[in-house]
């Protein structure tokens, strides 16, 4: 195992599968002790199974982190554990998808719950708890429907916007009692419900990496070093900021070249 964490405290939000659970398999691989959130108590006990097996040490908090005093337990509970929290990592989310005018009252609110309310949660109750150990670092996963317009994500695209906003204002907030908070912007990556959403498409999989840059998806991992990077020390003058990871998807938006030009 590698120490660029050893001895820091993480608390991982979603973190049952995807990019959430990467990060927090890498986290543990690199010394932190890791709490593993998730919803689901088998997939939450899985991953702390999977780090431990791995030479890691984990242990699990199920709770549904759109709930305030859910938030404020695990990071009571973590600090209680393990003496402090050094890296929260908010990665829970509800990525549905609507045109603005189908959108329900209730879908609106469910989505700004957990895609917003829950990162909230977790960046007021976590900075007091870092600043008493001397400073840390907030981790909230942003996406490209936060950077910009598109037909579907009306709440999810407002939410992540949202969720950016937060994410400089407590940077500012906090930058001076040294807590850091950064954002990630991941692109396509392969997650469960990425495959679902690229395998109905007519082109399927093929016709949907022929249009990044890169010419693939990415990989959890790929995000996972991102966040790593972010909670270690080598990222001490970095807040307020968004990476964004996505395969150069964003950076072509605009030109309209034709795709054959990159390849």
């Amino acid at each position: 195992m590698a120490d660029r964490l050893r001895g820091k405290v993480a608390i991982v939000t979603a973190a049952g599968q995807g990019i959430a659970r990467a990060c927090a398999m890498r986290f543990a691989a690199e010394g932190a002790r890791v709490i593993v959130n998730d919803i689901r108590p088998d997939a939450a006990a899985e991953v702390v199974g999977e780090i431990a097996a791995a030479g890691g040490h984990a242990t699990s908090f199920v709770a549904d982190v759109a709930q305030s005093a859910c938030v404020q337990a695990m990071v009571a509970d973590a600090v209680a554990l393990f003496g402090r929290l050094d890296v929260l990592l908010n990665n829970a989310a509800f990525p549905a998808f609507g045109r603005v005018e189908d959108m329900s009252d209730e879908l609106w609110r469910a989505v700004f719950a957990v895609t917003l309310d829950a990162t909230f949660y977790g960046v007021r109750a976590a900075i007091p708890a870092m600043v008493a150990t001397g400073g840390g670092s907030g981790i909230n996963m942003v996406s490209a429907a936060g950077l910009g317009g598109g037909a579907g994500p009306a709440a999810y695209g407002a939410a992540k916007a949202a969720v950016l906003n937060l994410t400089r204002t407590a940077a500012i907030e906090a930058a001076a009692r040294k807590v850091r908070v950064n954002a990630i912007c991941p692109g396509s990556i392969d997650t469960p419900p990425l495959r679902m959403f690229v395998d109905a498409l007519p082109g399927g999989r093929d016709g949907f990496e022929r249009q990044i840059p890169a010419k693939r998806i990415g990989q959890p991992e790929e995000i996972a070093n991102v966040a790593l990077f972010l909670a270690s020390d080598e990222a001490s003058y970095l807040t307020g900021s968004v990476i964004v990871a996505d395969g150069g998807v964003l950076a072509g938006i605009g030109q309209g070249l034709p795709a054959e030009w990159s390849s």
